[in-house]
């Protein structure tokens, strides 16, 4: 079965782009295969994998128009068993073009479950990288959405941050989409050497319990070069602190979904 999780928090710069890329990567480097959506119009998760955000023709600006279908949208990466759907800045028009449609929230659910027996049945994954806000494309993301992946950042104000996010989560649960879930919180940019980064850990795991990855991804120089390389940090230094983290969290993202299946 094939499962699609967004990556999400309304927050920018709490690493969700890193995540999907490196936590994508690292699932097909050990055999799963995988799909990312690149669903922010800024197409830092398309540059990320070395592809265009300019791309005229194969973007999901052009599939959520239905100008294109989703095998024609869907490219190639360099790392086998590991697909995108590119981003374009045409997105960033897409809440204003479509505020006359009362179902665009379900376009790309509907996208999405056209293909489920389809082009995407040979897919472990869909990752969905959504944009650093709570606009129509998160709610598009949330819609079409098993389950949520949510990066924290162990920095003050966090938790504040992800309590708005929750309330949002209820409201699509309870009107839109009743069988999403949270599979997992997962804390970023840790710092072990401050002491607030230990803070924000711990009140996490009393709030969220067992819901908490325990690999946290620290703050590593590696994770924020790779992206200007076209490449994830799980491939392009796959030796780092940060590409070890991921390859953890990915074994902990298996063991997760065998649990959860069971």
């Amino acid at each position: 079965m094939t499962t699609t999780i967004s990556v999400i928090n309304q927050k920018g710069g709490v690493g969700k782009t890193t995540t999907v890329i490196n936590l994508a990567a690292s699932l097909s480097i050990l055999g799963q295969t995988n799909l990312v959506i690149d669903l922010d119009p800024q197409g830092n998760a398309t540059t990320g994998f070395g592809k265009s955000n300019s791309d005229e023709e194969k973007n999901i600006y052009n599939l959520l128009i239905r100008k294109i279908n989703l095998r024609q949208a869907i490219q190639k990466t360099n790392i086998e068993n590991l697909d995108i759907v590119g981003s374009h800045v045409n997105l960033s028009g897409l809440e204003v073009e479509t505020a006359n449609d009362s179902k665009r929230a379900f376009v790309l659910k509907e996208i999405l479950s056209d293909e489920k027996l389809g082009i995407l049945e040979k897919y472990d994954n869909i990752f969905i990288d959504c944009p650093p806000s709570l606009s129509l494309l998160t709610i598009m993301s949330l819609v079409a959405s098993d389950e949520l992946l949510v990066p924290l950042q162990t920095e003050f104000f966090a938790l504040e941050g992800i309590t708005q996010l929750v309330k949002t989560i209820d409201r699509i649960k309870e009107n839109l989409n009743p069988t999403l879930s949270i599979r997992g919180i997962l804390l970023t940019m840790f710092d072990k050497r401050n002491k607030l980064s230990s803070e924000v850990d711990r009140e996490a795991r009393n709030y969220f319990k067992e819901k908490v990855y325990k690999t946290v991804i620290q703050r590593n120089v590696r994770l924020s070069e790779a992206p200007s390389h076209g490449m994830p940090c799980v491939v392009y230094d796959k030796s780092c602190v940060g590409s070890k983290s991921y390859f953890k969290l990915a074994e902990e993202f298996k063991k997760n979904n065998i649990v959860s299946a069971a």
